[in-house]
């Protein structure tokens, strides 16, 4: 019984050993494509805050618009009323 027990312990080493192989096999290309990600992470956090400003930038642009537009058409219509009658007399 104790031969048994020694075979099946020998027979698990071996086993270990070829699952240790194998992992250390991936553990540099892992590695390497992890820090490709979090480099691509980094890269696209940055691009995001750079859009974010610019978002920012063009949503204040429209408020102004929206709220100078009234005076800006009212302009418009005055000078071409004004026109209009100068060309009427």
């Amino acid at each position: 019984m104790a031969m048994n027990v020694e075979a099946e312990i020998r027979d698990l080493k071996r086993r270990v050993s070829e699952l240790e192989g194998s992992f250390g096999f991936l553990t540099n290309p892992v590695k390497g494509v992890h820090r490709d990600l979090l480099a691509f992470q980094e890269k696209t956090e940055q691009h995001f805050a750079k859009v974010d400003g610019r978002l920012d930038r063009v949503e204040k642009g429209v408020k102004d618009l929206h709220h100078d537009m009234p005076g800006i058409v009212s302009e418009a219509m005055r000078e071409v009323l004004r026109e209009r009658d100068q060309t009427r007399k």
